[in-house]
């Protein structure tokens, strides 16, 4: 069994009855809108974060959940699904998972609409049923990540990122939304502020080892669906880059900095960085950067009590730094 099935196991009646209210959620009385949406439900990718919110909702209520965590989980994917829309307009990016965006297939004027229709009804579900405190955590996911994109487009411009500008960056470009997941769900069975703010720790902490792996597949051999170089070509600045310009002599950071300013379309002096950056410990320090992370992630879910939705939540933090994809 995949990791992704394992995972979803304890839960696959909720997943299910989750899909049919989201599609619910999304229905509206235009009917080109209702053809965007139908698209867009039918190319769905992994579902990762509804998955968040109904364990987390599952290990802190022990079990037990109703209507309120199946819209956290809507509000969720609404207002997530809004954002990538805007991304893909703001990257001018054709492919999303493997599938034409919205605005390759529909234009960018139809696609911020579509975006905009996605986040009123993710704020009138929320609204409609004084889910405030649901609202508050996802609003300010969405902030977080706002700031996170502009910080990094900011910073990019000058290749001046420390390490802590680069953690607080990945903290609110992809960590915010998996720990809005979790918090949600924890606030959607009625948990304390403590739990609450526990679990939105719980997936800061995995949202952040899942982007730190992220950027190690740009230095990766193996064959993963994007090519490596990727981020060195669009001058993002990623923890093994980051850790080699800081370890490096200045003739050698000079070198480096150079390369990605002014040739980093050049494929021979792409692979020249990989290299440098495995010869200098990028990847080492990296690696274990993300384990600092999934380890601190799994001692607060040591101190749940033991059930398969624990055991599913191990699963999914293994997986978050084990995934070839």
């Amino acid at each position: 069994m995949k990791p992704i099935q394992q995972i979803k196991q304890p839960i696959l009646k909720e997943m299910e009855l989750f899909e049919e209210k989201f599609k619910e959620s999304m229905v509206s009385s235009a009917p080109l809108l209702n053809r965007i949406t139908y698209y867009i439900v039918r190319r769905k990718g992994k579902q990762m974060r509804p998955m968040f919110v109904f364990l987390i909702a599952k290990l802190v209520s022990e079990g037990g959940f109703d209507e309120r965590t199946y819209r956290g989980a809507s509000i969720v994917e609404l207002i997530h699904t809004a954002t990538l829309v805007h991304d893909d307009v703001v990257d001018d990016s054709n492919r999303r998972r493997g599938f034409f965006s919205i605005n390759a297939l529909w234009k960018n004027k139809i696609a911020v609409l579509v975006g905009d229709y996605l986040l009123s009804k993710g704020l009138l579900l929320s609204i409609d049923h004084e889910d405030f405190d649901l609202l508050k955590l996802i609003s300010i996911a969405v902030r977080e990540m706002s700031e996170g994109e502009l910080l990094q487009i900011e910073k990019a411009r000058k290749l001046d990122i420390t390490e802590a500008i680069y953690f607080e960056i990945i903290r609110k470009k992809t960590a915010t939304l998996i720990a809005a997941c979790c918090s949600i769900g924890a606030a959607s069975v009625g948990a304390d502020e403590e739990t609450v703010q526990e679990m939105r720790e719980f997936g800061e902490l995995i949202g952040t080892a899942f982007q730190i792996k992220d950027d190690l597949f740009d230095y990766s051999d193996d064959k993963i669906g994007k090519p490596t170089g990727i981020d060195i070509k669009e001058k993002k600045m990623t923890l093994p880059l980051i850790y080699t310009l800081n370890h490096c002599s200045r003739k050698e950071r000079a070198w480096l900095i150079n390369s990605i300013k002014k040739h980093n379309k050049d494929k021979k002096r792409v692979k020249e960085i990989i290299a440098f950056v495995k010869e200098n410990g990028g990847i080492e320090y990296t690696q274990q950067k993300m384990h600092e992370y999934k380890d601190k992630a799994v001692a607060i879910l040591e101190k749940y009590p033991d059930s398969e939705y624990k055991k599913s939540l191990f699963t999914m933090i293994d997986y978050v730094v084990e995934r070839k994809i």
